[in-house]
């Protein structure tokens, strides 16, 4: 049998792995446990992002991956984005890219029926300095787009 010396222990070194677990600074039980029910309550959104995340890239099959073609045009760029299946906010993907990349959308064409159909003409937004290509968008839509892509010649 355990006396309450013992027993008072056991729960003072359970506390401190529970603090040292969830980064707490508390001292007193009450505010180790409530640090610990956040620590929680922010484990289980990163599993639900995270579940998001796998079921978005399960969606990709095979050769589902957006194709993404640029090409030059004096000072604007002609944008394709093409994958033979429909992604829930792909759009609103590329277009962040877009504002990241600083270029402004002047016409765009999309078809989001069974596949997705992206064709845009963008400029940089007025005042970047910045030297931009076809290869500089590749490489940001490459770490902008959380999507596998694939691209055209």
């Amino acid at each position: 049998m355990f006396s309450r010396e013992q027993e008072r222990e056991a729960m003072f070194k359970k506390l401190q792995l529970l603090r040292s677990i969830t980064n707490s600074h508390a001292h007193d039980k009450a505010s180790v446990i409530l640090d610990a029910s956040k620590y929680i309550k922010d484990l289980k959104q990163r599993v639900e992002r995270l579940n998001q995340d796998i079921a978005t890239a399960a969606s990709f099959t095979g050769q589902n991956f957006p194709t993404i073609r640029v090409e030059e045009q004096e000072d604007d760029f002609l944008i394709k984005v093409f994958t033979t299946r429909n992604c829930q906010g792909l759009l609103v993907f590329i277009l962040e890219a877009f504002e990241e990349l600083s270029l402004e959308v002047l016409q765009a064409r999309v078809s989001t029926s069974d596949s997705f159909i992206l064709e845009a003409i963008a400029t940089r937004v007025r005042g970047q300095v910045e030297i931009f290509s076809a290869k500089h968008f590749y490489a940001q839509a490459y770490i902008l787009v959380p999507y596998p892509l694939t691209y055209g010649e």
